[in-house]
């Protein structure tokens, strides 16, 4: 039975006066409770120095940094007291310290308690999954785990897990969510009660796996102020609102930026480079874009040395007149760019007076500086590398320096950015992530799946990893890069990249052995067998294809993230919050609404064990009907991922293209999964500009009615018709297809 209000008021001493001034660490301290919105209210502990509050800190993660007048202000002698914050009720109580959070049904959300001499915060871990807390660590629940929170390649973990981009907000999937912006502290989520820790900030470079620093004797000098973001709610949907709330809703990125990414490590000449494009259009595999390393992490990069914004002449002698052909090509290009090792901090933005008498990779205007001779050569996007010695608040700088800086130049076009680093609000810069330097093995693999849910519940929708794995072990073979090609298709990011990088070419298992620098990066012996294995590239064909031709869902999907916060690789909370073995599921995941994963990450594997959650769900290769809310197995071979359509579904899908903004004569095909009813808005804007910001966007609703076995369209309010006006659309349910023109005007399809 839950406890109410009034019953911890009477059990903690609420009739006696607190005798004692409120202190933490030894610290006087004022506390303000604050509501954000109905479902979020802000819990500030402040030292009192010299008889002011002492600030909390702006590290730029916050989109605003004042949300109105406080519901209560205790100091002093404060006493116990209940207090309403918007839709929630927080008792308050001096001695223990704590805060319980209810809804205004009575019903307990979460027990808040902060120990006077150390500081440290505990909480309910409650008996639900407790997700997100950014990019990598342990996997999937964090229940059960201890979380330094430390950022980089030293993370947690690298070879199985890759690096880590830690994000103190938390995710308790039974109806409550904390964001701790500060202090900087550990989690320990091994008891029934959780406890955040503050400690120092913790500073790279110790080594990888190296044990934090000892704290300090005096706790007070990094533990106040503290500074608590805390949710209350059971939809999931609004949970992912309050965070985007807080830390900003993600920008959205170019089209093509959702197109498949071959990225290279070692240049052979000019000649290799381009002719390694046009193989892409000879063998029709779509790609988007052409990713080059810098050198220094290989013999033969596009630029001097890792840092250096000069090209290396030996490969790249023209390299805007290559650019130009790659452009004619149709592909983007991408540059990597190291930063500086052993830099800490990385101030300002693109807009201040660059200071020359300072060293200009520690100021963002300085250091764009020696960005823009290469942006003009053609380049379409970067590669940030490296910065794991940066602080949390560089970061984030640097993280908005590539989405402002790009548009000092070109202002109308959406800038793309590749990040290794990163912290929370960095979904309103459009970063891109990916995992850093993960080994090729079957268990780094399947660690990949958590960690990408995770990231996405964390404000981090645009993610993906090396396909194939970074660094090559003898568990690197023809039959493991395609189980990760496969996965691949179904992350934001779609990326190669890897050591022994030709066999991260769609054709490269089949093309015999590398040789010259590319063949040094391997240090075992891959089976000759492998370098013919005529079996990768057609599979590697037709995810590409079945991507490319998704795009319409994908982008749409990408557009609802942008507008929700909601991301586009999903936990199975978000939308079956209500049944318990679908949130606790991290090996598969929802792309978007409708579309279920359940990637192949086990050797030798013939068959995959997966959960359908409630309701009825349509096997995407066969078509075949199965009810849900139950464990199936689905037999496999080489080529097939297990992919499940929700009943209700409304899946648009493109004609195969090439590349991203290619124009192809063909219809828009609709597929209808009947079974329940259901809805879909269909995005698409020019992909590349701004001008969706002036309404110059196309949105088709659609709505499924099951009963009538009627299909709706009509154009979104606030949108407009884009070229083509007129659109050729293909309805298929099952079997039956009906065609139709949408030309603006309401459109029924009646099955």
């Amino acid at each position: 039975m839950v406890q109410g209000l009034g019953a911890v008021l009477l059990t903690s001493g609420a009739s006696r006066a607190a005798d004692a001034n409120l202190q933490i660490a030894g610290k006087d301290v004022e506390i303000q409770l604050t509501p954000v919105s109905p479902h979020t209210f802000r819990l500030t502990v402040q030292p009192i120095q010299d008889g002011k509050l002492v600030e909390i800190a702006d590290d730029g993660t916050l989109v605003q940094t004042a949300f109105g007048a406080p519901a209560a202000k205790l100091r002093g002698a404060a006493r116990a007291q209940n207090v309403k914050l918007g839709d929630l009720r927080v008792a308050f109580t001096p001695d223990p310290l704590a805060f319980q959070i209810e809804t205004a049904k009575g019903e307990k959300v979460q027990h808040i308690q902060i120990d006077a001499q150390s500081a440290v915060v505990s909480f309910t871990t409650g008996g639900a999954p407790i997700l997100a807390l950014g990019e990598g660590g342990p996997q999937f629940d964090r229940r059960g785990n201890t979380e330094r929170m430390a950022s980089g390649s030293g993370g947690y973990n690298l070879r199985n897990f890759g690096s880590r981009v830690p994000m103190p907000w938390l995710i308790g999937t039974g109806g409550w969510a904390f964001y701790i912006h500060q202090p900087f502290g550990r989690f320990d989520f091994t008891a029934d009660e959780s406890k955040f820790q503050p400690a120092p900030a913790f500073v790279p470079g110790g080594g990888r796996g190296a044990p934090p620093p000892p704290p300090p004797a005096d706790v007070s000098t990094f533990a106040l102020p503290i500074d608590l973001f805390a949710v209350a709610s059971k939809d999931p949907a609004v949970i992912m609102a309050e965070w985007a709330r807080l830390t900003g809703k993600p920008e959205l990125p170019p089209l093509w930026t959702f197109g498949y990414q071959q990225s290279h490590r070692t240049l052979a000449s000019r000649e290799a480079i381009l002719q390694e494009a046009k193989t892409f259009r000879e063998k029709k595999l779509p790609c988007d874009a052409m990713i080059y390393l810098g050198t220094g992490f290989c013999p033969a990069g596009w630029n001097t040395n890792n840092g250096e914004f000069t090209f290396n002449q030996k490969v790249m002698p023209d390299p805007q007149a290559m650019f130009e052909q790659l452009h004619q090509d149709h592909f983007k290009v991408v540059l990597h760019v190291a930063y500086p090792t052993g830099i800490r901090q990385f101030k300002g933005t693109v807009r201040d007076t660059c200071d020359s008498a300072r060293r200009a990779e520690l100021q963002a205007s300085c250091y764009w500086g020696m960005h823009r001779p290469v942006l003009a050569t053609g380049v379409d996007g970067w590669w940030p590398d490296e910065g794991d010695a940066l602080d949390l608040p560089s970061r984030l700088v640097r993280n908005r320096m590539y989405w402002d800086a790009y548009q000092l130049d070109r202002p109308n076009e959406r800038p793309y950015a590749l990040h290794r680093n990163g912290a929370a609000g960095m979904a309103r810069y459009a970063s891109f992530l990916w995992t850093g330097d993960v080994s090729s093995l079957w268990v780094t693999l399947k660690n990949q799946v958590p960690i990408g849910i995770n990231s996405g519940l964390s404000g981090i929708p645009y993610w993906g990893t090396d396909i194939g794995g970074f660094v090559p072990t003898p568990e690197f073979t023809g039959e493991l890069y395609v189980r990760w090609f496969q996965l691949g298709a179904f992350c934001p990011l779609f990326r190669s990249h890897g050591r022994v990088w030709t066999l991260r070419l769609p054709w490269g298992w089949n093309q015999g052995a590398p040789t010259g620098d590319v063949a040094s990066e391997t240090r075992f012996t891959i089976p000759e067998s492998e370098y013919h294995n005529a079996a990768v590239e057609p599979i590697c064909k037709k995810y590409l294809a079945l991507r490319y031709r998704m795009m319409p869902y994908l982008y749409s999907a990408v557009h609802e993230c942008t507008q929700s916060g909601i991301p586009v690789m999903r936990a199975l909370w978000l939308h079956y919050p209500n049944d318990p073995v679908a949130v606790g599921r991290g090996d598969e995941y929802l792309w978007g609404r409708d579309l279920l994963v359940a990637p192949v990450v086990e050797k030798g594997a013939a068959e995959r064990k997966l959960y359908l959650p409630q309701g009825a769900w349509y096997d995407y290769w066969t078509n075949e009907k199965q009810d849900g809310g139950r464990e199936v197995t689905r037999t496999v071979d080489l080529e097939t991922i297990p992919l499940y359509v929700r009943a209700g579904a409304i899946i648009p899908m493109g004609p195969l293209k090439q590349y991203t903004a290619e124009k192809i004569d063909g219809p828009l095909d609709i597929s209808v999964y009947p079974g329940a009813d259901g809805a879909f808005l269909l995005y698409e804007d020019d992909g590349n500009s701004f001008d969706y910001r002036k309404g110059e966007w196309m949105g088709i609703q659609m709505a499924w009615n099951d009963a009538r076995k009627s299909l709706t369209l009509r154009l979104a309010p606030r949108s407009k018709m884009l070229p083509p006006a007129k659109r050729d659309i293909r309805v298929k349910m099952g079997s039956a297809t009906k065609s139709v023109v949408f030309e603006g005007r309401n459109v029924e399809v009646r099955f």
